[in-house]
């Protein structure tokens, strides 16, 4: 059963929790803004997109991506006031253990870590999507949008190399694709340029030769342009470094499941993009728990020592994550690994503490 207590620490969970949220919003964005404010007006963004678009998407990605540190700090600011002002001891002294005191932690925890999920894995990519187109057209637009030497598999017998790829106008030079039969090549296309067509859903080359050889016979054919129906698509020679946030969980999947056929080397980002959305959302149990620990035993000064601990500990997560993410991209680390490591340690030690806490 919930009870008194049980709702006023909710309550109080909660509530600090929106309160500490609402003053993050207004710090980062007036931070960004300041920082940002050349690049809106040498690139003349509208107003309309740069709030509608940009910080439509900006907000969320950021509270998303701090929500531990957020979450961490509510928690120690109401649990070390309860403790300065006396109100824990008398929960403790009237025979309540502290893992009975814990329950409504779990619970609001719980609250934290479902919205959280609910935000990872349906809302937060299509804010990012905003974001992202935002960015790379007002902020990092790249004046060279050219991928060069393209190799990829299409499919099991299949094999595409593009010399240079223009994502601007969508058109690609010195193509050719090889088709095999086991280790026996069986097909050869080269063409001069491939082209998108947008209305078709289709690609068009020019200027194509295709050799076609059958055990010692061999024939040509040559033509003036040609479509042809690929399984790849525009988005895959896209060069920013921030387009995975932006898919959807279906997007990602299919991304995923090509890139083991393609081995473009993306694949480490895919993984860590999809394992954060799940894994992630799980330090709210975790920073609660340390939270709690460290805030809930009475100490001379207030509740300064446990906050400046607990703002320490937090940045040390998020610090925590970027390094895993860092020896997953460039380390060879696996991703699942490196999405769990910083929960394992800090769990750890969130268990060490709860060893440790006044009971």
């Amino acid at each position: 059963m919930i009870k008194i207590i049980d709702w006023y620490i909710i309550k109080k969970y909660l509530g600090t929790f929106l309160f500490t949220l609402g003053i993050f919003t207004v710090i980062i964005v007036v931070f960004d803004v300041s920082e940002k404010l050349d690049d809106f007006l040498k690139h003349q963004a509208p107003v309309s997109k740069i709030i509608l678009e940009y910080y439509a998407g900006f907000i969320p990605f950021y509270l998303n991506f701090l929500s531990p540190l957020i979450n961490f700090i509510a928690v120690i600011l109401f649990t070390a006031k309860m403790a300065d002002q006396t109100e824990i001891v008398p929960i403790l002294s009237g025979g309540v253990s502290f893992k009975r005191f814990l329950w409504p932690y779990l619970i609001s925890s719980s609250v934290v870590f479902i919205i959280t999920l609910v935000f990872n894995i349906f809302i937060i990519p299509e804010t990012n999507r905003l974001m992202v187109n935002f960015e790379n057209k007002y902020i990092n637009p790249k004046k060279d949008n050219t991928r060069m030497y393209t190799h990829m598999q299409i499919d099991k017998n299949s094999y595409v190399y593009i010399e240079n790829f223009d994502n601007t106008n969508r058109v690609g030079y010195k193509f050719s694709l090889d088709k095999f039969s086991g280790d026996e090549l069986r097909e050869k296309l080269i063409a001069d340029r491939i082209a998108w067509d947008s209305l078709k859903k289709k690609w068009i080359i020019y200027n194509y030769s295709i050799r076609t050889i059958d055990s010692l016979k061999e024939k040509m054919a040559y033509g003036a342009s040609k479509d042809t129906t690929l399984d790849i698509r525009p988005k895959d020679f896209e060069i920013y470094d921030n387009l995975y946030s932006a898919m959807n969980m279906r997007e990602l999947n299919d991304r995923i499941d090509k890139e083991e056929i393609r081995g473009t080397g993306v694949m480490s980002n895919l993984l860590l993009e999809k394992y954060k959305r799940f894994v992630y959302p799980l330090s709210a149990f975790v920073l609660t728990l340390m939270g709690v620990s460290l805030s809930s035993r009475k100490v001379r000064g207030g509740i300064g020592l446990p906050l400046g601990i607990g703002i320490f500990l937090s940045f040390a997560y998020i610090l925590s994550v970027q390094f895993s993410t860092m020896f997953a991209l460039k380390g060879g680390l696996p991703p699942i690994i490196a999405v769990l490591i910083p929960n394992f340690i800090f769990g750890t030690l969130g268990v060490y503490l709860l060893i440790k806490a006044p009971k």
